[in-house]
């Protein structure tokens, strides 16, 4: 039945009606909408007590609700907006708002955390990293049911962490990490099984993982990085089976590594370091074949490498230096596709190296093993970093061109061997040639090297060895230089270059004459710099060798300079030289910061490093010069030209005299009449016994 006009006019009159009443009913009911009195009060008090107010963006006409707060397409983990609050409006019939997401990150703000945050109760994002917050964590944090991502990093925080965060039965993520906090890691903290993200590195915590975190079964991400937790590695950390990232670097755990740990077959970055009586193989890693990074540095890990790593792995980056791994180099590591970072060092590994390398494969560190034989014709391609020293390698000529100073750096440092060349060296590392106020001169050391790298001076007078990758980092730079004067020194110059290592850092005097050394090494953190921010929070840790020996462990320039960044540390320790070369080695062994300033910071930092002698020396202190080479080599060439010769004389005159002895003969042979000859007893009996009466003459012609 056709519709009449009529009501098709009214029909549309209704629609255009409710249209203009919902447009008009919206806006109304946004305006009334008003943030909750004491959640008002209670954040104006905070941001009053941090000494940060809220911006126009999101607090207008003095409503925090209103704005960006309220917009949906501001996150909070908006950059544009900081600090920045999030409210629910939907309250008691879309009158009330509540705060429901608060970040104030990287504003350095000081000072404890008022009592009022912890009434924020529906409040389920919280961002405070990056600032220089004191004091310790409330009980009260315990009144935040409705949290879920929690983030507290890179403070000043201090105490123990509370039990009570066991209550925050819908945490996703907690991160406490890079904090000053003390006592042990609540078991309470087992209650929050819905935890996907677990960050509690450089937390200042002690003690052992409870047990009860063997209820995190969801977790995805875990860093345990420079924390002393103690006692063998939990066996439960295999049940994670979820895990995507592990960290657990500089902890005081025990080994050995739980075959549990092979369960974790969804891990793409496995980071395990400094596990003290491990003795563990790879065998655990066989089914981890989701992994793009695997570092298992210093670890004390046995047997040998898998044949099989290259080819059924999707590793970008593969560290397994600083072990006990014997055998060969497996030729699949080098044929990887994706492999781009190789480090080998410091293990027992023998054998030569592959003949054939994947284009991927651009750093590459087997120093200090038991490789040997000729190096491959590939080590001489562009764009490689190459750390070959301490090994057995025949270095032919091409490849001296290729890497100056090579066969010096191999074991038993072959150069300048037996009484020595030198008596000192210093070097100005990182930085250009600087006389010091003693008058010494520092030499340059700003070659740029790569995380796989080594530099022999010209005069093979030092060296420098470089090893390493900076997590997190993309600019990976090992020179750090800054204009900072420093207060306690007359050579504030040598202090604005510093040599960075990720790893492991070693500066070598080479050609010494033997005997005793002081050895003086020099610091200055041009990195970690200010007070009272959160920027000056960063802790730099490592350990220092002379010689093989430990000399310092946990060496923490912070402590030691009592917080101040603009003093100088100087070190001096003695040395005993007795094959030509001191090794002074700085180790990264898993502690400190890893992220404050930036991420990277972390790993030894040198200024510049000297040796003296404790004896009177002998040597004269300089390689001989060209013009000396030549001349000695020219003397010896007319020595042995001459020895040749009068040589070659003496058998010609030789020779000579035998052909006229032999051609005199000869005459005498032919001649027809021979001369008659007697024997002894014939002239005896002729002459009567000699007697004189029968003498004829005397003399060669008679008398």
């Amino acid at each position: 039945m056709p519709i009449p006009r009529s009501l098709n006019l009214s029909v549309a009159v209704w629609f255009v009606s409710m249209s203009c009443f919902f447009h008009l009913v919206r806006p109304q009911n946004q305006t009334t909408a008003t943030t909750d009195p004491d959640e008002a009060r209670a954040l104006n008090k905070i941001f009053a007590t941090w000494k940060i107010t809220a911006t126009d963006a999101w607090n207008i006409s003095g409503e925090l609700c209103s704005g960006a707060a309220t917009e949906d397409s501001v996150s909070i983990d908006n950059l544009a907006f900081n600090p920045l609050i999030k409210c629910d409006c939907s309250f008691l019939g879309s009158t009330i708002c509540r705060i429901i997401a608060l970040r104030a990150r990287g504003m350095d703000i000081a000072g404890p955390i008022p009592e009022e945050l912890w009434s924020l109760v529906y409040i389920s994002n919280l961002n405070l990293n990056q600032n220089f917050l004191s004091g310790s964590l409330s009980p009260g944090i315990g009144n935040l049911t409705s949290m879920q991502w929690m983030t507290f990093g890179a403070n000043a925080l201090s105490g123990p962490v509370p039990k009570e965060i066991g209550l925050l039965t819908d945490l996703r993520s907690l991160a406490i990490d890079m904090n000053n906090f003390s006592g042990s890691l609540p078991p309470e903290i087992g209650n929050c099984t819905r935890l996907v993200k677990m960050y509690i590195g450089s937390s200042g915590l002690t003690g052992e993982l409870p047990s009860s975190f063997a209820n995190l079964v969801d977790l995805e991400e875990a860093w345990v990085n420079d924390i002393q937790l103690t006692g063998q590695i939990p066996d439960f950390i295999g049940n994670w089976t979820k895990l995507t990232t592990l960290r657990i670097l500089g902890t005081s755990l025990s080994g050995p590594i739980p075959s549990t740990f092979a369960n974790l077959i969804s891990l793409t970055e496995l980071r395990l370091g400094e596990i003290s009586n491990s003795n563990s193989s790879l065998q655990f890693i066989q089914g981890m074949k989701s992994l793009s990074v695997l570092v298992l540095r210093n670890n004390n890990l046995t047997g040998t490498i898998p044949s099989n790593i290259g080819d059924d792995f999707q590793l970008r980056q593969l560290d397994l230096s600083f072990n006990n791994l014997t055998g060969k180099i497996p030729a699949s590591l080098f044929n990887s596709r994706q492999l781009t970072h190789l480090f080998l060092g410091n293990n027992k590994l023998s054998g030569s190296l592959p003949t054939q390398k994947s284009p991927s494969l651009s750093n590459l560190d087997v120093s200090y093993n038991e490789l040997a034989g000729n190096l491959p014709s590939w080590v001489r391609l562009p764009n490689l970093q190459l750390n070959l020293i301490a090994n057995y390698f025949t270095v032919g000529s091409s490849n001296r061109r290729v890497f100056p100073g090579l066969d010096c750096l191999q074991k038993n440092f072959r150069c300048n061997r037996g009484k020595g060349v030198y008596f000192n060296f210093s070097v100005n590392c990182g930085g250009p040639d600087i006389r010091s106020s003693s008058g010494a001169l520092y030499e340059k050391d700003d070659r740029e090297l790569g995380p796989a790298s080594f530099f022999v001076s010209k005069t093979q007078r030092w060296a420098v060895s470089n090893v390493g990758l900076f997590t997190g980092s993309n600019s990976n730079q090992y020179i750090a230089t800054s204009v900072t004067r420093f207060a306690n020194t007359s050579d504030s110059e040598l202090f604005q270059s510093a040599r960075l290592s990720a790893s492991s850092l070693r500066y070598f005097g080479l050609g010494l004459e033997n005997g005793g050394y002081s050895v003086t090494v020099q610091f200055g953190e041009i990195q970690i710099q200010g007070s009272n921010t959160w920027g000056s929070l960063g802790r730099r840790l490592f350990d220092i060798y002379v010689q093989g020996k430990l000399v310092e462990k946990d060496f923490d320039m912070h402590r030691t300079t009592n917080g101040s960044t603009a003093r100088v540390i100087q070190r001096i320790y003695k040395a005993n030289v007795s094959e030509n070369y001191i090794d002074i080695h700085l180790f990264w062994a898993g502690k400190g910061t890893c992220c404050i300033p930036a991420q990277g910071t972390y790993g030894p930092l040198v200024s510049a490093i000297s040796a003296t002698p404790d004896f009177v020396p002998t040597v004269d202190n300089k390689m001989p010069s060209k013009s000396k080479k030549k001349i000695g080599i020219i003397v010896g060439a007319i020595v042995g030209a001459g020895m040749i010769s009068i040589l070659v004389i003496a058998i010609i005159l030789i020779i000579r005299r035998k052909r006229k002895r032999a051609a005199d003969e000869e005459v005498l042979h032919s001649l027809d009449i021979r001369p008659y000859t007697f024997t002894y007893s014939e002239l005896k009996t002729a002459t009567q016994d000699f007697d004189p009466s029968n003498k004829l003459g005397e003399g060669g012609f008679g008398p």
